[in-house]
């Protein structure tokens, strides 16, 4: 079983978010995907100022076994990356909900948020796989 954060909410595609204290999105990938992915090696990031749309793949991490597209949660602008992760791009193995975070989303709307999963629905889901 991931562990899974309460205060996250879940997209179907294995991507986390929550409204950081300057009502920034953070997005990050769960558990259970860095876990399926395997050791990471690469991250290839959005723009910063690039627009984006709920579920539009708007970045690409790499690992031993896979490439893998990583999606947008809710619409809105790419205002921060992690840098860290061009040279440590295994924090998100290590850290998936803490150092491992991807990029910060300035939202068009925060009610978009309402059409994820909360942490016991995204378990049911990963339990389903």
């Amino acid at each position: 079983m991931s562990v899974l954060p309460s205060h996250l909410k879940y997209a179907q595609t294995h991507e986390w978010v929550y409204i950081d204290e300057d009502g920034n999105a953070v997005v990050g990938i769960t558990d259970f995907a860095q876990d399926s992915l395997g050791e990471l090696m690469s991250v290839t990031f959005p723009e910063l100022g690039t627009d984006v749309s709920a579920e539009e793949d708007v970045m690409s991490l790499e690992s031993v076994k896979t490439a893998s597209e990583i999606y947008a949660p809710i619409s809105g602008e790419i205002v921060e990356i992690n840098e860290a992760l061009e040279d440590e791009p295994e924090l998100i193995n290590d850290e998936p909900y803490d150092g491992g975070w991807l990029f910060k989303i300035a939202p068009h709307d925060d009610s978009e948020l309402e059409d994820l999963m909360s942490d016991s629905e995204y378990q049911a889901l990963i339990d389903s796989v």
